[in-house]
């Protein structure tokens, strides 16, 4: 890891650096590149906001020149009367294009309970794909109440608030090139 000299004020520690989330990423690429390969359409399904740099960078690093590759997106919130995640999904904005027997990844920036995935993933087999696969850049192991198969995984972490990298706290440090974690007192009142 780089030194944290560098690192937003804010910032507790770094976890991964820009280069180490770049090789991640470009591993992540030539997985999907290789498991689908014949394919005729993969579509990218990017859960919005925390997703869109994973998944920008994420679809440069897939090569495969004779399938069609998509992107469509989705806004999803999970709601309850605390902070963590009732599993309940609430879609804010709904795919755009039918999935219908194409191949899908669904391309997330965090799972930490699984609640939400899992919720998701029932919803979108329900439209039946021929596949539907996850690709999340970090899992919180520790904090899964459910199982959820991810099949692609940039990297387990400990149950610390992050940011960086597109993840965000009240919509602040998306635009960090890194994955730190956000010191206590910015978010503990």
């Amino acid at each position: 890891m780089n030194s944290n000299t560098n690192l937003h004020p804010n910032v507790k520690t770094l976890l991964f650096s820009e280069n180490e989330i770049k090789e991640r990423v470009q591993q992540i690429g030539r997985e999907i590149t290789k498991d689908y390969q014949g394919s005729k359409e993969l579509v990218l399904i990017g859960i919005l906001k925390g997703s869109f740099m994973f998944m920008s960078d994420l679809v440069r690093a897939i090569d495969l020149p004779d399938t069609l590759v998509t992107l469509d997106f989705m806004s999803i919130s999970s709601y309850g009367a605390s902070t963590t995640s009732s599993g309940v999904v609430k879609i804010n904005m709904d795919l755009k294009e039918a999935i219908e027997g194409k191949d899908v990844i669904v391309v997330e920036d965090i799972v930490d309970s699984g609640l939400t995935l899992k919720h998701l993933l029932e919803l979108l087999q329900s439209r039946k794909p021929k596949s539907l696969a996850t690709s999340v850049l970090l899992r919180k192991k520790e904090g899964l109440k459910v199982e959820v198969p991810v099949k692609y995984i940039g990297f387990d972490i400990p149950m610390v608030f992050i940011i960086g990298y597109g993840l965000d706290f009240a919509e602040r440090y998306r635009e960090l090139p890194y994955l730190g974690e956000l010191k206590e007192e910015c978010y503990k009142h």
